[in-house]
């Protein structure tokens, strides 16, 4: 067998979610960085990063009418991380174990009994997705569409030398801060928990909501830690997000096994 999953556990069984600290949060980074010293990641991020970032610009670069949406289709893309992280929690998992842990392993998590609960989760996760670009959408037109269609060549300066692009920075960011918030809710335990046990989507999305909330001060911090080294990542040219993401990934799963006992 390809996977070695933890202990059978019932599906009514309860979760117990444990609370953390900072030094749980340096812990869980700590070790992501070790697995990524291990089996890295970056190779994989930038076959898939690059190409979906070059489309995207070619398409606002032919069609600026879509330019709007293009800060919050990068931005909204992090909706969509613990989805793509799957296969990096199953490289971690499999470490953790002290079993194999190769590559060949990456997409265990959809060939096994997590793969409906993972489909599951990223449907949700493409309804978060398209609910924020809906909604971004609906801010330009509020805003910054009322002074004229948004260019390439202006379009910095109509955000910040008018009131309405202001009115757009300031709702925007505060939107997507509320979606950002409901998408750690919903996904930082659920994804990585499916993963590792046999549950249904229900179980490990009503399991992440109580880790959370058991644990807001730490998951805001390690909210602020996974934007600043995001942001960092990002420059120049998004190079950095080749390393950032894997051991995010990573880290993303150490931090799951010390909120939720195994």
């Amino acid at each position: 067998m390809s996977r070695s999953p933890a202990a059978p556990m019932p599906m009514s069984a309860p979760h117990t979610v444990r609370r953390i600290t900072g030094a749980d949060l340096n812990w869980a980074l700590s070790q992501g960085w070790k697995d990524f010293n291990a089996k890295r990641g970056d190779i994989l991020v930038l076959a898939v990063l690059y190409p979906v970032l070059g489309l995207l610009t070619a398409v606002i670069a032919l069609n600026d009418r879509l330019l709007p949406v293009f800060f919050p289709l990068v931005a909204g893309l992090s909706v969509m991380g613990p989805a793509v992280a799957a296969g990096f929690y199953e490289i971690a998992r499999r470490r953790g174990l002290g079993i194999s842990s190769s590559w060949r392993y990456f997409f265990d998590p959809l060939r096994g009994r997590s793969r409906t609960p993972l489909v599951m989760l990223t449907l949700m996760s493409l309804a978060l997705f398209g609910a924020w670009i809906a909604a971004a959408w609906i801010i330009y037109q509020a805003t910054l569409a009322q002074v004229g269609p948004m260019t390439l060549a202006g379009g910095f300066d109509q955000l910040f030398s008018t009131p309405e692009g202001l009115n757009l920075v300031i709702i925007g960011n505060l939107v997507g801060a509320g979606f950002a918030v409901l998408t750690v809710f919903l996904t930082l335990v659920s994804f990585p928990m499916v993963v590792d046990r046999p549950v249904d989507a229900g179980t490990a999305v009503a399991t992440s909501v109580r880790a959370v909330a058991r644990n807001l001060p730490a998951v805001a911090s390690w909210g602020l830690r996974v934007a600043g080294l995001l942001v960092l990542g990002s420059l120049p040219f998004f190079i950095g997000l080749a390393v950032v993401l894997p051991v995010l990934g990573y880290a993303t799963w150490h931090l799951y096994t010390r909120l939720v006992e195994r």
